[in-house]
């Protein structure tokens, strides 16, 4: 019949030299029977770890792959001249579910996350160094990246943290019956980036509390990176409150964890119980008061905080306050908290309720943390 197509044997090798091409193409994507290829090719059987809900201490060196997945360090380019804190990206591609990624300096795991992407800052000294980046999935999969970068000076920190898209939050508990923000309910709280008012730069972020159970608070913080070369740190921020008299208390804290030690530097503004600044007592897992009046603060009027703060060997250092130009000397030394496994630097900001949790905003901006 006119029109019916029939094949003949050159259409037969052709159809199966395009048969043999997909197979082809199929197995470099899908490895053999559908498999991820670091599975099908791998000639061990990885050891999946035990306990999923468990952050494991850093392995130091890095471990070697294991057929290892896709894994790529995107920014900055390899053998680079940069400054510190580095800003750096990476995406790990897993086969199975992620368990962990950790970035290493010359060795030193300096940054955890449980998320296959990296983008975050990474404080080095001067000099030449080796970064690499280890992830692994739930299957006991290792995949490794490394590059050479060369550090030629130092910035002075993560600044205009209000901006930044990281910030997370948890009110009563976050996880599994994991305490989060120390409150007695769960919170009703927002955070809305870039608001143009009112702010000081045209850029600021404003954070809501509410709800209907008393004494909720709501902690927010963000990751800002990593590193063990920065010991002093200067946590500079402004801050404006539309109901002055509504908060139980306000929250500022700095922290750095690597090596399995983690340095917390928290302060609060206690004004309704103590009516005082207290810090955080690491160690013991207490607040502790410093004898530093703190009254509640004039409603919608920019507040300008800052606090001078150090890590010295095992123990943090609060060293000064300074509050709306008027300066506190602290010199308070507490130990430092063990057996913490999350190596990261960030900073947070946690709203608490009073006993009728009356609604109220914070926005925040000019939010710096220099660091050296």
């Amino acid at each position: 019949m006119r029109g019916q197509k029939t094949f003949g044997s050159t259409g037969r090798y052709t159809l199966t030299a395009f048969l043999l091409a997909v197979g082809v193409l199929l197995s470099v994507w899908a490895g053999c029977a559908g498999l991820p290829r670091n599975v099908a090719d791998c000639s061990v059987t990885p050891t999946p770890p035990s306990n999923l809900t468990v952050v494991p201490p850093a392995v130091e060196p890095p471990p070697a792959a294991l057929c290892g997945f896709p894994l790529t360090i995107s920014s900055p380019a390899n053998g680079a001249s940069v400054s510190s804190p580095v800003p750096i990206v990476a995406v790990a591609t897993p086969p199975d579910a992620i368990y962990t990624v950790r970035l290493y300096v010359d060795g030193l795991a300096v940054l955890y996350t449980p998320n296959t992407t990296i983008n975050q800052l990474i404080w080095m000294p001067n000099g030449q160094h080796t970064v690499e980046v280890v992830a692994e999935d739930t299957a006991g999969y290792i995949a490794t990246a490394s590059m050479q970068l060369n550090v030629t000076s130092q910035l002075p920190g993560a600044m205009n943290i209000q901006d930044m898209p990281s910030w997370v939050s948890c009110s009563a508990v976050i996880g599994t019956n994991n305490t989060c923000a120390a409150g007695l309910g769960t919170a009703e709280s927002t955070l809305t980036l870039h608001q143009s008012t009112p702010s000081l730069d045209g850029s600021a972020a404003k954070f809501t509390m509410g709800g209907s159970h008393p004494y909720s608070n709501e902690l927010y913080w963000t990751p800002l990176g990593g590193g063990n070369s920065v010991s002093h740190f200067t946590y500079d921020l402004w801050f404006y409150i539309d109901n002055g008299d509504a908060p139980q208390s306000l929250e500022f804290d700095v922290n750095q964890a690597f090596g399995g030690t983690r340095w917390t530097w928290g302060s609060q503004c206690d004004f309704d119980d103590s009516h005082q600044w207290n810090i955080w007592d690491p160690l013991n897992g207490v607040w502790r008061d410093t004898g530093i009046a703190c009254n509640h603060f004039p409603s919608q009027t920019w507040i300008h905080l800052i606090w001078q703060l150090e890590r010295v060997g095992n123990q943090v250092h609060y060293i000064s306050l300074n509050v709306d130009n008027q300066s506190y000397t602290v010199d308070t030394y507490y130990t430092a908290q063990p057996n913490w496994y999350q190596e990261e630097i960030d900073v947070a900001f946690q709203m608490d309720g009073n006993w009728e949790q009356q609604p109220y905003t914070v926005w925040l901006d000019e939010v710096n943390l220099l660091a050296n």
